[in-house]
């Protein structure tokens, strides 16, 4: 069997499966906000799990709070900044390929207070236009209160140039925000060299468990409450802290760290993939191919074919795929993303995305490559539409 859904959600890591079971089998406890012992050693573990990732992640311990995961987190930054800002600036600056929590809270806050949005154009090979973001930049000027650009697609793979975003909006005095749930335990991010204001983490997208995930801020005191509570989180996030979840947190990311040299030859792994399937049919387009992406990453069309019957094909050779992002991978349509760069739609609705991870290299691709050709021999008899 061959999970290949890793930008939809991560297996548990066989290290955080062996981490649970022993820590199931512990009598560790307790309300990490008591202020009985139990209470303090699992409020002890929480802090020296913020101290790993923070290590991980390039950043100090303090600039980062713990939630439920990156929706709550690009939710709780898009409030924080739009909520607070003065409305002498009144225009934000986005791109169309962000997640789709990413326009809703900005479809919130435009009809809460009548921002503008601008959205930065994307180019055929699914990067942004970094000359047209400086035009929207220089218009905007004095007037902007956020940029906020994903650091890597779900569905491509693409990884944007974020730290030159970053580096413009220093500049500009504009706080930016990086959406960097695809990224993070797929590809090396260091917060401090980033330059991002805001960035994000899912847990279930790194190997942890599922309902847990965190903040990074460069200045604290920006975060503002979103879920209201006691003083969990430095009084910033209410609620009791998900200690178990913020614990497989840390064992998955320090594995990531300690792995991070796997990424180039599943990179490699991948490009012979793509190599030996275009070799055997022309006709394929590989998504994103003349941008960096993802090293686990391809997102490809066959034209002629759907995308969902080729995933099915793929299903009876125990091999798992989606068709695009996981929240629309019901949707036979061509996707937002794919619209945005200008994939004809006999392509964009064609696609199926592979999404692998640092544990997987050419074994998986070599199965994976035998059972593409084996479902697209079979289909391309039928005539799909």
């Amino acid at each position: 069997m061959i999970y290949a859904d890793y930008n939809g959600s991560a297996p548990l890591l066989p290290l955080v499966k062996t981490y649970l079971k022993k820590r199931l089998d512990s009598d560790l406890f307790a309300n990490p906000n008591a202020i009985h012992s139990m209470g303090q050693k699992v409020a002890q573990g929480i802090e020296k799990c913020r101290e790993i990732i923070a290590n991980v992640m390039g950043c100090y311990p303090d600039q980062i709070f713990f939630n439920s995961g990156a929706s709550e987190g690009v939710s709780n930054v898009i409030h924080s900044v739009l909520e607070y800002t003065s409305q002498e600036k009144n225009v934000v600056i986005t791109s169309p390929i962000e997640h789709v929590v990413v326009h809703k809270s900005l479809e919130f806050f435009k009809k809460r207070r009548n921002f503008k949005i601008e959205m930065v154009n994307i180019s055929s090979t699914g990067g942004i236009d970094l000359s047209h973001f400086e035009e929207l930049m220089n218009k905007h000027k004095g007037k902007l209160a956020l940029v906020t650009i994903m650091a890597a697609n779900n569905e491509t793979g693409v990884i944007q140039p974020y730290e030159k975003i970053a580096s413009l909006c220093s500049q500009a005095g504009v706080d930016f925000f990086s959406d960097t749930t695809q990224l993070i335990g797929k590809g090396e991010f260091h917060f401090g060299k980033s330059g991002a204001d805001f960035a994000v983490c899912s847990g279930h997208k790194v190997g942890a468990l599922t309902g847990t995930g965190f903040v990074m801020v460069k200045e604290p005191t920006k975060l503002k409450s979103y879920i209201y509570g006691s003083h969990q989180e430095r009084g910033v996030r209410g609620g009791t802290q998900h200690y178990l979840g913020i614990e497989t947190l840390a064992v998955a990311l320090q594995d990531f760290y300690e792995n991070t040299n796997n990424l180039k030859e599943l990179k490699k792994a991948r490009l012979e993939f793509e190599a030996e399937l275009k070799n055997a049919y022309p006709q394929v387009t590989i998504i994103g191919e003349n941008n960096e992406r993802l090293s686990g990453t391809s997102l490809i069309g066959f034209s002629g074919l759907h995308g969902q019957a080729i995933q099915i094909e793929l299903e009876g050779h125990d091999i798992f795929v989606t068709t695009s992002a996981a929240c629309a991978d019901n949707q036979p349509e061509t996707s937002a993303t794919l619209k945005a760069m200008g994939v004809k739609e006999e392509i964009g609705r064609s696609v199926i995305r592979i999404s692998l991870s640092y544990s997987h290299g050419k074994q998986d691709y070599a199965l994976l490559v035998s059972a593409l050709k084996s479902s697209y021999n079979k289909l391309s008899k039928i005539q799909s539409y």
